[in-house]
Parts: C-alpha cells; sequence; structure tokens
C-alpha cells in the first residue's frame, strides 16, 4: 500500500507542474491559490460529513491546524510563486528538491530523529541528478540580486513546506488523521490568503478560458484533495524524511510532460539526471546500510 501511495503522489504532483504554469496569466497569483484550496477544502469537509471521515478535535488542535494552513497552503505557494518571477522554474525545482535536507533537519532538532544510513549518499545522488535535469537552465543562470531574490523566495516556500511537515507529524503523534488535519488546514491556509486578497485591493475575479479552468479543478481535486492527503498519511508512514524524497522524482515526471506538451528536448546529461534521481532514490529507500564499518573499526571506534 505505502509503494502504490508514493507512486500515485509522483504521477500526482508530477502532472501539477504545468498546471500551475497554465494558470499564469491576468488572475492574480493569490486569488487562484486561494480558489484552488477553497475548492479542495469544501471536497473535503462534504467527504468528510458523507463518510464521518472528519474528528472531533480540540481548540489546541484546531491551532496546531491554522500553523500548519498557513505553512502548507499559504505562505510556501506564496513564496513560490514569487520565486517564478525571479529565476526560472528549473531552478526553482533544484531548490524545492532539498525539502528531504530541511525534514532531516527540523525531525532532528523537534523530534530527534535521526536518519538512515543512506539518507545522505541518496540524497547527494538525487541532488546531483535534479541539477542535471534542469542543467540548460542553471547553465543560462546571472547570479544578479534578482536571482538572490528568487533563491531566497525558493528557499523560504521549502521552510514553509517542511515546517508544515513537522506539524503534521505533530498532529499524527496526537491521534490526528491526516484527512481531519488536511481539511482544517486548507480551510485556514483559504483565510490567510483572503486575508492577504483584501489587503492587496485584489480582484476575486476568475478566468474562465477551458486551460485555466481544467487546470484549477486539476489542482483543486487530484492534486489537493488527492495528494496532500496521501502526502501526508506517507509522512505518517514512512517518515518526512524519505516522504519527502517523493519531490525529487516529481520534477521527472514533470519533464515528460514538458516534452509531450511544450517540446521539452532530452539530452545525454538530463537522462543521466533521470538516472541518478532514480538511483538516489533506491539507495534512500534501501534498508541495509551501504557502507558498513568493519569490526575493527567499530571496535577502535
Amino acid at each position: 500500500m505505502t509503494a502504490l501511495m508514493y507512486g500515485l503522489m509522483i504521477g500526482v504532483w508530477g502532472f501539477s507542474w504545468i498546471a500551475i504554469k497554465w494558470q499564469q496569466g491576468e488572475v492574480p497569483t493569490e486569488v487562484s491559490i486561494l480558489y484552488r484550496f477553497a475548492i479542495a477544502a469544501m471536497l473535503m469537509f462534504i467527504i468528510g460529513k458523507l463518510f464521518n471521515k472528519l474528528q472531533k478535535t480540540t481548540l489546541q488542535q484546531q491551532a496546531f491546524f491554522a500553523l500548519q494552513g498557513l505553512c502548507l497552503f499559504c505562505c510556501n505557494f506564496l513564496a513560490f510563486y514569487n520565486a517564478t518571477h525571479y529565476i526560472a522554474s528549473g531552478l526553482t525545482a533544484v531548490v524545492m528538491a532539498s525539502a528531504p535536507i530541511f525534514n532531516a533537519v527540523h525531525g532532528k532538532l523537534f523530534y530527534r530523529i535521526d536518519v538512515s544510513a543512506n539518507f545522505w549518499p541518496g540524497m547527494f545522488i538525487g541532488l546531483t541528478g535534479i541539477g542535471l535535469l534542469f542543467g540548460a537552465d542553471l547553465a543560462v543562470t546571472h547570479w544578479s540580486s534578482q536571482v538572490l531574490l528568487g533563491l531566497g523566495f525558493s528557499l523560504a516556500g521549502t521552510w514553509f513546506f517542511s515546517m508544515g511537515n513537522m506539524i503534521s507529524m505533530r498532529n499524527s503523534r496526537n491521534s490526528i488523521q491526516p484527512f481531519t488535519a488536511t481539511s482544517y488546514a486548507m480551510a485556514y491556509g483559504c483565510l490567510a490568503l483572503l486575508l492577504i486578497i483584501a489587503a492587496k485591493g485584489l480582484s476575486l475575479e476568475l478566468a474562465w478560458q477551458p486551460q485555466y479552468v481544467a487546470s484549477l479543478l486539476y489542482l483543486a481535486i487530484p492534486a489537493s484533495v488527492i495528494g496532500f492527503t496521501v502526502y501526508l498519511m506517507l509522512v505518517d508512514r514512512m517518515g518526512a524524511n524519505n516522504a519527502a524524497y517523493l519531490l525529487l522524482i516529481t520534477p521527472v515526471i514533470a519533464l515528460l510532460v514538458s516534452s509531450l506538451f511544450e517540446g521539452y528536448r532530452w539530452t545525454w546529461y538530463s537522462s543521466l539526471g533521470l538516472m541518478l534521481v532514480l538511483m538516489g532514490n533506491l539507495l534512500t529507500q534501501r534498508k541495509q546500510a551501504l557502507f558498513r564499518r568493519s569490526p575493527s573499526a567499530m571496535l577502535e571506534g
């Protein structure tokens, strides 16, 4: 079941990249994100009520749902959308792929969770692969103040995403199911976005072009309702580090989709990058340590 959920997430979030691109246009970013999660939250509450999936919660738990919503369904998306105004999406993907590292550091800091022996070698191989996959974007990058600003937004978005993972782990440890936490967190994320939109004086008017509406529905239902619920279930089952590694694989699916819809051309170094990402994933999921210390070295230690 865990492997099936992992594969589902890779596919669902891999296709979401092109859907996000199709959202760009006359509708302000904040408004598009608001409608995405408003539709998703409404559906989740309807499903929760019909199938009795929503748990009873306390006021303290609601406070943590609000924090999770602020991190996962508001701030990180605003940061990443703003990053794409300054840097190429490929470079943003490279930064986002570092989420497992953020999770490893935060997991150790907040929960004293140690990473597996294969985690860091797997991460190094995987991030090298991501760098090769987006080599063309990286090669043309001029390291100006604009690029540094874009990297700052990307790092902030990754940090917020990781903190959302940590709050999700806290909720799970307090017997809160991912469906319940995600439903409330999305609602609180929408409230935060609505306040930002009101403060900026933005219009709530939508674009009704078929491509925009189709991408909005995809992002709201498969990518949000299914995506975030399953992802947070994986965090509960696998730990935040291993679950977040799928963020290194989803750009691969995004590039495969791009080759179909946008004419992306694979090169020898992007193909090598694909193999390295897959190798890194297999290594991080391998339970037996790749490198073992000899008995004599262990005695000396």
